[in-house]
């Protein structure tokens, strides 16, 4: 059966492109209201805020990455490489787009955003550091996950481009990985076989088809 269109629909996938195209930070609901020919009014019955439709889009986002990134990585074992190769296309599509950054940091930046990350993570991090995380509580792994988040944000909000991309991500893939007990030889052998893939490609392709994915999702047809 068809999708019926609706204005939610619209709205979300008008703000997507908006923001990855222009910048969530300079994209207003007004342009997004001009945009769809509606009021501020019908916006809002929808959304109260651009902040919330962000939410939406962080929700999908983290389980559309992860799932393109387990299609790119297979190393025979989990996903702890995966989880490195995560970290790694953001902060590539951070350092090559600086709207990328903007969307990026944006999601860090908002409560509403980061609640949904620190959910997701959590739950993921439960599975992938199960084996080196024995005995752990439910408490444990939240906890853990929020110093892991401060992390990711400061390494894709990092400004001074003297350190290169390469021993950024090191240090904090290394950091991550000792929070979960992950012994050296495995951190370091990880590490390097995450910075022998083509990060930097994906790290383009999952914006790119991230704003595909959402135009899709939210698209009717007759």
């Amino acid at each position: 059966m068809a999708k019926k269109e609706n204005t939610k629909d619209k709205i979300i996938r008008v703000s997507t492109r908006m923001f990855l195209e222009n910048g969530y930070s300079t994209t207003t609901v007004k342009a997004v209201c001009d945009e769809l020919k509606i009021s501020k009014g019908n916006f809002t019955f929808y959304f109260p805020s651009k902040e919330d439709v962000l939410a939406v889009l962080t929700d999908w986002l983290c389980k559309f990455q992860w799932e393109m990134i387990n299609a790119e990585v297979d190393d025979g074992t989990s996903s702890l490489l995966a989880v490195c190769y995560e970290l790694m296309t953001m902060a590539s599509a951070c350092e090559e787009n600086s709207v990328a950054k903007d969307f990026f940091i944006s999601t860090y930046q908002s409560q509403k955003c980061l609640e949904i990350i620190h959910n997701n993570d959590t739950a993921r991090a439960k599975s992938v550091f199960a084996d080196y995380c024995s005995g752990w509580s439910d408490e444990q792994f939240r906890e853990a996950e929020i110093l892991v988040a401060g992390i990711e944000h400061a390494t894709l909000n990092a400004i001074d481009k003297t350190v290169s991309l390469e021993t950024r991500i090191s240090g904090a893939l290394n950091t991550v990985m000792t929070i979960y007990n992950v012994p050296e030889e495995i951190r370091r052998r990880k590490i390097e076989n995450a910075l022998a893939l083509d990060y930097r490609s994906l790290g383009e392709r999952i914006f790119k088809e991230f704003k595909e994915y959402v135009e899709k999702k939210t698209r009717w047809s007759e």
